[in-house]
């Protein structure tokens, strides 16, 4: 029974992980990282730290569902260390040095980096590349849709979908996003591709890619009904890491896309 590290136990998701892992039948929850309090029974055995060296020394691969800052701690200490375990990381919001040591982790270890774990979310960047390429006449836009307590805006998902959106025409992302429109703006730009983000209520999250022309348009949508739809997307990313030589994967590679 190989033993996975959580980052972010404490959080929604990371919860969910602990439960799910006390039923699979190849991986077992072997350490959590706690900053604060931790209200959850573990497995007997569990190494609970707030040291991210303690936290891999204790697992054969980790999962962080954290904040950025948890997260570029625990890439510092493996890039310092110059060793570590490989890692599964659904963590969001990251600045440029943040995304820079992701970069340098990924050449001492194997890592999975993914906005969004969903399996479902996965294929649908794919058909958004397609529909991007094949529509490019088309008007894009994108709206998200999250609970209230989610910290950044846009959804990492979002922007992963609008990236998808812009690589297919060719387009620089940074150059041509829109993510707010208010007051006598003028027409929109023909390349300009929005991403909108509404927060309320207890949304698990709600992506939609829209492609709209004169006369039709075209909406790929997909809604996440439940927070396990993560917690089991990254643990078929851990069974899947674990075999990988050093380097830096999508969840595509994971699923063969």
């Amino acid at each position: 029974m190989l033993k996975v590290g959580i980052l972010g136990s404490t959080g929604r998701v990371g919860s969910l992980l602990i439960d799910d892992l006390d039923i699979d039948e190849e991986l077992s929850v072997g350490s959590v990282h706690v900053f604060d309090e931790l209200k959850k029974v573990l497995p007997e055995g569990t190494v609970v730290t707030n040291d991210m060296l303690t936290l891999l020394d204790a697992c054969d691969v980790a999962i962080d569902f954290s904040a950025p800052t948890a997260t570029e701690d625990l890439l510092s200490t493996i890039v310092k260390a110059g060793a570590g375990k490989p890692l599964v990381i659904a963590t969001t919001g990251f600045n440029e040095h943040q995304k820079n040591l992701l970069i340098e982790a990924s050449k001492v270890v194997p890592i999975l980096y993914a906005t969004n774990m969903s399996l479902g979310v996965a294929v649908l960047n794919k058909l958004v590349a397609l529909a991007s390429k094949a529509l490019a006449e088309f008007d894009c836009e994108i709206v998200e849709q999250h609970h209230r307590h989610k910290v950044d805006s846009p959804s990492g998902t979002a922007l992963t979908l609008a990236e998808h959106a812009a690589d297919a025409r060719g387009l620089n992302l940074d150059d041509v996003r829109v993510s707010g429109r208010d007051g006598i703006i003028g027409a929109r730009t023909k390349d300009e591709i929005a991403v909108m983000s509404l927060r309320g209520g207890d949304i698990v999250g709600r992506h939609t890619a829209g492609f709209y022309n004169d006369g039709e348009f075209i909406e790929l949508n997909h809604t996440a009904t439940s927070r396990n739809t993560f917690s089991k997307g990254a643990i078929k990313a851990a069974k899947w890491i674990i075999n990988q030589d050093a380097g830096l994967y999508s969840i595509n590679d994971c699923l063969g896309l």
